[in-house]
């Protein structure tokens, strides 16, 4: 009898229990973020975009440039929605951006219009012409301050070479160097502003690409990776308790030296210290997971890393809840060689990109 009695209690207190979770309810924010890979318009701007023009290399036309704009517009509302969450995310970082009108375009075409992104974009001094950006939902932030960061970086004298390999031939993103030995590359973006009334930073990154190999070209990334950490570094002098998200193509993986000793981003929350760097990416990557194919090896170069200050357990204010690749069907290469790449574009097809967005999900108790 008291068994039953202690059995009736329990079932009792399991649900009120299940009653009281079921009741909370809360507010999820998707961040993302996209290499739009070559994201160019059709007019004959003062950089080096010849090779997209009409007339240029790509034969880049005004019916492929809308069909570009279609693809985009189809990816971004869907990153991160699923039965939990089923906004489009509240920020969208993008990379490899010719300028400000392609972003114009891109946030009013009928597919996010009504979504009502803002745009932070800056151009920077890269030799191809490309830019980082952040578009953002006006309803839910409010931007305070803005700026670019230029990474100045020069050649070395190293006399490391790596054999070229075709893929290295046929990258768009060639590290220029100019007369005075000065990589001209994109500058970071910082963005601060309030989500919800909750003030946040976020860094957009396209760090120098691995033109000309890995190891020769690393120097340059190791020094993106203690840039970023110095631009963390002088938001924590100000607000010790500062919220950071950083986010981009950081061309390295997240094993990297730029990202592991530049950064200083950690594999698990436990080792994440104050003002520390977690990176939910690292751990996917073990688990074989990419957003991009590099030399026929699969890899994560895109990446959203959050500050310890998101990682807490409280969710009276937004924190970091889970990360994730958004990697469809629609989007992947189904046949030949490339068969499981990202569907990127090519002479006989308009896709959206060699490689997948990444997106982690912010999230808040609503009382």
């Amino acid at each position: 009898m008291k068994i039953k009695s202690f059995v009736v209690v329990l079932l009792v207190f399991y649900s009120l229990f299940e009653a009281n979770a079921q009741q909370k309810k809360y507010a999820i924010r998707t961040v993302a973020f996209y290499n739009f890979e070559n994201l160019f318009d059709t007019i004959n701007n003062p950089n080096n975009d010849e090779e997209w023009l009409p007339k240029g290399l790509q034969r880049w036309t005004s019916v492929k440039y809308k069909q570009k704009l279609e693809n985009l517009s189809k990816v971004l509302m869907q990153i991160g929605t699923n039965d939990q969450q089923k906004e489009a995310p509240t920020f969208i970082g993008g990379s490899e951006i010719e300028n400000r009108n392609v972003l114009e375009d891109l946030v009013k075409h009928p597919n996010i219009s009504k979504n009502d992104y803002g745009i932070v974009h800056f151009d920077s001094p890269d030799k191809r012409g490309i830019d980082v950006a952040l578009l953002y939902q006006k309803k839910y932030f409010k931007p305070t301050s803005f700026t670019n960061i230029p990474l100045i970086i020069y050649r070395g004298n190293s006399n490391e070479k790596e054999k070229e390999t075709e893929e290295d031939k046929a990258d768009k993103d060639k590290i220029e160097v100019s007369s005075d030995n000065r990589v001209y590359t994109r500058d970071i973006l910082l963005v601060t502003g309030f989500l919800d009334g909750e003030e946040i930073n976020i860094m957009v990154n396209h760090w120098p690409s691995r033109s000309g190999g890995e190891k020769k070209s690393s120097p340059f990334r190791e020094a993106a990776g203690r840039l970023s950490r110095k631009i963390m570094d002088s938001i924590y002098k100000i607000n010790p308790n500062a919220k950071i998200i950083s986010m981009g193509d950081y061309n390295d993986g997240s094993y990297n030296k730029s990202i592991k000793e530049g950064v200083g981003a950690k594999l698990k929350k436990a080792d994440v210290k104050p003002f520390g760097v977690y990176n939910p990416f690292e751990q996917m990557a073990k688990e074989g997971h990419a957003s991009l194919f590099y030399r026929d090896s699969g890899d994560i170069f895109d990446q959203i890393m959050v500050s310890e200050t998101l990682i807490k357990e409280d969710r009276s204010s937004y924190q970091y809840w889970k990360a994730g690749i958004y990697n469809k069907p629609f989007m992947i290469e189904k046949f030949g060689r490339y068969a499981g790449y990202p569907l990127r574009h090519s002479e006989n097809e308009i896709g959206y990109s060699d490689h997948f967005p990444v997106y982690i999900y912010l999230i808040k108790e609503v009382k």
